[in-house]
């Protein structure tokens, strides 16, 4: 998790002495000139480092203390790591996303050094944990765990070699992504082959001088066109145009990715990447992963089967010679079957989730849920206009800071997350991170319709954007914020999900943008019911992406025909054939930042329906009550406890599968 510091003149001392938190701010470190943002990078790492070697000499100290040098240290790294992963997929100024770059490898390479640095391992290991309240022991068993993780008990040459492969990896992963998000392709159509889009859409596709429509592989055109345009032929086109994003670049790029972390893997004693990725996770290794992806693929078995046959049946009424389902007809298919059979027409619905409505609802409803309110800060020094900035406060409290940078533009992160700027720190810094999305913009010929799917990820990421600030209240910034098992920070923003599936929730916000009117209860309810239509592909279809990412990292990825081994995991997972020619891996962003933990989107959504029946139970899942234990069991703690604990803790039992078993079987 990224995570930002004060700009560099700021002394740590100083702010450590401070008897409130710093004003947030610290989106102002991505608004300077590229020699600023290098100078700034440059002298906080200094600062690490001599952060680092006061912790080191703190023999005898109190143990809180002594922890306390340590997380200070390691949270002055992790500012530059923040601010260069953040400036390098956002920033438009190239030169500031390039000296991002160098900053980003410097800050990896010092991290690599701390986390090899025996005398670090050391001084953490003489810390009596005893002397430490149960989050400090906590904070201090984990860290000691990625420490060994990471090769700190390894020989000196072992050291150097994971030193350089950590330092690959840092270059080829900034490659994986760049080429995603620079490889945006484009196809020209005739207007004539938007047949079946919204108007909306059509009126913001104007034809070009020549006559014809382009398209861009961006999700704000192609998740809209697969959905609703009519032609079969020009949705084959773009399906294929759009697996070939990254084309042929990221294959090279990808097999030195696999090989870099299967060598990274064997020299620490394990048997492959997925084995030593999983040691730290609730799953605990490669073996239970594959285990949870067969199990949860032969859950979703049956009903899958179903939907498919529901997408043959309808195809077949088009094409009455129609023998298989092709993978660019399944969301048209899903979408026809949707409006004829639960009535949610997209035209219809489209209106009511306007890009600004949408917006202020997901701020109202989380602040009405969770006692919170969002204070619009117009004059905060952002890294593009688009920014908005909000500060977050409890009552009178201020508890953090959020920006949303929610369009596309060129060059820019082309998915939705959450990006952290600060861990906070109890009493010396309040949290802040930003949403970085890619959903439509209004203008004057677009209103910015999003799809019911859009909203629904809104609500998503901004179930992470939450858990920031709301667990970023910590004493240490190590088990501050995000810093739970990586398999449960998604379980979070998942069960937030429910809230924009409620049609009773749903009605309070789906305002239509010109009638003003709200969504009646009944087109809602038909919302829900569609939206719920499908899930058994839906799974299947996950848990192809939770294999692929997995199976390319559990074996030895010499000779590992990448292209193929995707083919065949498809065909295994889902109803549809492989098509030649086309490279899905070559633009799996995940790939990079989740190697081969995807299957933790699962893993998480089981745990999130079971946290959510403590809602569904009161019947009103806007009560306070059960938010306010939620918020206070689970959100705030950050990742002071072990994740299963945090659920036990919320539902007074360990979490169980079957509210994920009932969702899944239409329960």
């Amino acid at each position: 998790m990224k995570f930002l510091l004060v700009p560099a003149a700021a002394s740590l001392a100083c702010l450590m002495a401070a008897a409130a938190p710093m004003a947030p701010g610290a989106s102002a470190a991505l608004t300077v000139s590229p020699g600023e943002f290098l100078e700034a990078c440059h002298s906080d790492m200094a600062k690490a480092r001599a952060g680092m070697e006061r912790f080191k000499a703190a023999q005898g100290a109190p143990a809180a203390q002594t922890l306390d040098f340590y997380d200070n240290a390691q949270w002055t790294l992790g500012a530059v790591d923040a601010r260069a992963g953040l400036a390098h997929e956002t920033h438009p100024d190239p030169a500031v996303r390039a000296a991002a770059e160098t900053c980003d490898q410097e800050a990896s390479a010092l991290a690599t050094d701390f986390s090899l640095d025996r005398g670090i391992y050391d001084a953490l290991a003489k810390i009596d944990r005893n002397a430490l309240d149960p989050a400090g022991r906590y904070y201090v068993e984990r860290t000691l765990l990625h420490f060994r993780l990471a090769g700190v008990d390894k020989d000196e040459p072992t050291r150097t070699r994971l030193k350089q492969i950590d330092a690959d990896l840092v270059k080829l992963s900034q490659e994986f992504g760049k080429n995603i998000r620079e490889g945006v392709l484009s196809m020209e159509v005739a207007p004539a082959d938007l047949q079946g889009l919204p108007e909306d859409f059509i009126k913001g596709h104007p034809p070009n001088a020549a006559g014809k429509i382009v398209l861009k592989t961006d999700n704000t055109d192609y998740v809209p066109f697969m959905a609703y345009a009519k032609s079969a032929a020009v949705r084959e086109q773009f399906w294929k145009l759009y697996r070939l994003r990254a084309h042929p670049k990221n294959l090279a790029v990808l097999d030195q990715m696999l090989a870099r972390r299967n060598e990274n893997a064997l020299l620490l004693g394990f048997a492959n990447w997925a084995d030593y990725v999983t040691a730290d996770k609730m799953i605990g290794d490669g073996k239970k992963a594959a285990d949870f992806i067969e199990g949860i693929a032969a859950a979703a078995a049956a009903r899958a089967g179903h939907d498919y046959a529901d997408l043959l049946a309808r195809k077949k009424q088009d094409d009455p010679a129609a023998t298989e389902v092709k993978p660019w007809d399944a969301s048209y298919l899903n979408d026809r079957i949707k409006a004829e059979q639960y009535g949610v027409n997209a035209s219809e619905v489209r209106p009511y989730f306007q890009y600004e409505n949408v917006k202020n609802a997901v701020l109202a409803t989380t602040g009405k849920l969770f006692g919170l309110r969002y204070q619009r800060v117009p004059d905060a020094k952002v890294w593009h206009p688009d920014v908005e900035t909000y500060d977050v406060y409890d009552g009178p409290r201020l508890l953090g800071r959020i920006y949303l940078d929610m369009h596309p533009r060129d060059d820019k992160y082309k998915h939705y997350a959450n990006f952290g700027v600060l861990r906070g720190k109890e009493g010396v810094a309040l949290p802040e991170g930003a949403l970085i999305c890619n959903f439509a913009k209004p203008t004057a010929s677009d209103p910015g319709l999003l799809e019911y799917s859009d909203v629904i990820t809104f609500f998503h990421e901004f179930g992470h954007l939450l858990h920031g600030v709301l667990g970023g209240h910590q004493r240490w910034a190590g088990i501050s914020g995000i810093t739970t098992e990586r398999d449960f920070v998604e379980a979070p923003s998942q069960m937030l999900e429910e809230w924009a599936r409620d049609p009773k929730t749903l009605q309070s916000f789906a305002i239509h943008y010109q009638t003003k009117q709200p969504i009646s209860l009944a087109l809602a309810g038909k919302l829900r019911a569609a939206d719920d239509y499908g899930r058994g592909l839906f799974t299947r279809q996950q848990m192809y992406y939770a294999a692929t990412s997995l199976d390319f990292h559990n074996r030895d990825p010499k000779g590992l025909d990448t292209t193929a081994l995707s083919a065949q995991l498809q065909e295994r997972y889902t109803p549809f054939k492989y098509v030649p020619g086309t490279y899905f891996q070559e633009s799996f962003g995940h790939l990079d930042g989740y190697s081969a933990v995807y299957y933790t989107y699962m893993w998480s959504l089981v745990i999130a329906k079971d946290m959510f029946s403590a809602f569904a139970a009161q019947g009103d899942i806007m009560k306070p009550e059960v938010a306010a234990r939620y918020r206070r069991l689970v959100l705030e703690p950050g990742g002071s406890k072990p994740a299963a604990q945090l659920v036990q803790d919320f539902l007074g039992r360990p979490y169980s599968f079957k509210p994920f078993e009932a969702w899944l079987n239409g329960d």
